[in-house]
């Protein structure tokens, strides 16, 4: 019998140690080192799965060195999920034996995305749903409440992981759903479930199982105070693919972006509406983030923004008013602040207008958050309409990044955003001088600038 190891896990940040220590020297924390026993891995599970699979091969070759030019470049086959958006968010559908991690906030709607998936996916192949939180009848009550057919849906009730796997291997699923992975739990770590050993061990072994057997796997995490994904950073380096569904308590709309997608584009970004009957996918974005007034208003201008593969038309609101305050506040919901004060020095410096004794705020409608420099020009624009309290004309789309020295670069994917634009019906851009298209475009007039002062006089 094989001698059982240990080691001790920092519960903060999951730094590793082969004797107990006091603080941890990685996060100066105290008192934090919990006990983990290394024992072998079972023959059973996941390595009987192996040798009975199709990847025993791959798995056999793992201590064979071979060239790079001898390695198969057949592509792998993707499966659909029958969401759209979702198959968008992934980069194209579900890649065999990949590990997808889904977090969010309690309520957003991480269950219910994930039964509507699964509802789609086992009309097409065996499908598991293994819940830790909830009971059979509580997701029972949800599909029946969303409509969705999941009588042929396999459920399993279970927090074992090795047991979750075992019954994995009897049933083959081709798709298997675990929620969540902070309820899981390994036999040989010796801590609580939800702790930054547990959850490591569980997703170590869950993303092994995946990769060994063509499984692919869905795990619901969940999200601190801050907004970050709960237990270990290591988790996220584990697994394939990493989504984040957002949206605010008292809104519709809830956007699913992937930070981390070893089969798609990073950024990516899926927008879902909340309705009675679950998250419906929103095929035109656009639509939704332009839900603007008959009569255009002061301090309101429309941007394009890049989002993963795909432009999106997205307003911005800015109001400029007097301060009664020694230091005027500068407040950006949905854009960064610092980025905030330093375009408000540019336009002191370079555009001849002093916002030093006025307060500044930014929104970007739709709760969607701009972390791109394309919407550097549409800001300062706004916050000139503002404190000129002149409305600029509806049909107005604006795009560009603002330099320290007020020079206007240029930005990726520009032909693309104009076009986008023109289809939405605008008449009129203010384009970075090196986005103007060569060829005009039928209905748009394109004022290309390469200075703030030239944006400036444009309007």
């Amino acid at each position: 019998m094989a001698k059982t190891k240990q080691a001790y896990v920092c519960n903060d940040c999951g730094a590793d140690y082969t004797k107990w220590q006091g603080q941890c020297s990685a996060c100066k924390a105290w008192n934090t080192l919990t006990e983990v026993r290394l024992g072998s891995a079972p023959a059973g599970g996941a390595q009987a799965a192996l040798r009975r699979s199709g990847y025993a091969g791959d798995a056999a070759s793992k201590g064979k060195v071979v060239s790079l030019s001898e390695v198969a470049l057949a592509e792998m086959p993707r499966m659909g999920t029958g969401i759209g958006e979702l198959d968008r968010v992934l980069g194209g559908g579900l890649v065999p034996g990949s590990a997808v991690l889904i977090g969010g906030h309690p309520g957003a709607g991480k269950s219910t995305l994930l039964l509507q998936t699964m509802a789609e996916l086992v009309r097409q192949m065996p499908a598991l749903y293994v819940t830790g939180e909830e009971s059979l009848q509580q997701v029972a009550m949800r599909g029946k409440r969303l409509g969705l057919d999941v009588g042929e849906l396999k459920m399993l009730s279970e927090t074992n992981v090795e047991t979750i796997c075992d019954v994995a291997d009897q049933l083959k699923p081709k798709v298997m759903v675990i929620d969540s992975i902070q309820v899981m739990h390994v036999a040989d770590v010796q801590s609580a479930p939800g702790s930054v050993a547990q959850v490591r061990e569980s997703a170590a072994y869950l993303t092994r199982y995946a990769k060994q057997t063509g499984t692919v796997i869905f795990l619901v995490g969940h999200v601190t105070k801050d907004g970050s994904l709960a237990g270990p950073k290591v988790l996220e380096h584990m697994i394939d693919c990493s989504l984040q569904l957002e949206g605010e308590s008292d809104s519709r709309f809830r956007t699913l972006r992937s930070h981390k997608n070893r089969f798609g584009a990073v950024n990516e970004l899926g927008v879902f509406a909340m309705v009675e009957a679950g998250l419906k996918e929103v095929k035109n974005p656009s639509s939704i983030f332009l839900s603007r007034g008959e009569e255009p208003r002061p301090g309101s201008v429309v941007m394009v923004v890049w989002e993963g593969t795909r432009p999106m038309l997205v307003e911005l609101q800015a109001l400029v008013d007097s301060s009664h305050h020694s230091n005027p506040r500068r407040v950006a919901v949905g854009m960064d602040q610092n980025r905030l004060a330093m375009l408000l020095a540019v336009l002191n410096r370079h555009g001849g207008l002093m916002t030093g004794d006025q307060d500044v705020f930014i929104n970007v409608v739709g709760g969607i958050r701009v972390v791109e420099t394309g919407a550097d020009l549409a800001l300062l624009l706004a916050v000139v309409s503002s404190f000129r309290d002149k409305a600029l004309p509806g049909d107005l789309i604006v795009l560009g990044e603002v330099g320290l020295s007020g020079e206007i670069r240029p930005v990726p994917n520009g032909q693309e955003r104009i076009r986008e634009a023109a289809k939405h019906g605008f008449k009129r851009a203010i384009v970075p001088k090196a986005n103007k298209p060569k060829e005009a475009i039928p209905g748009l007039e394109v004022v290309a600038v390469d200075r703030l002062t030239q944006a400036l006089d444009a309007i």
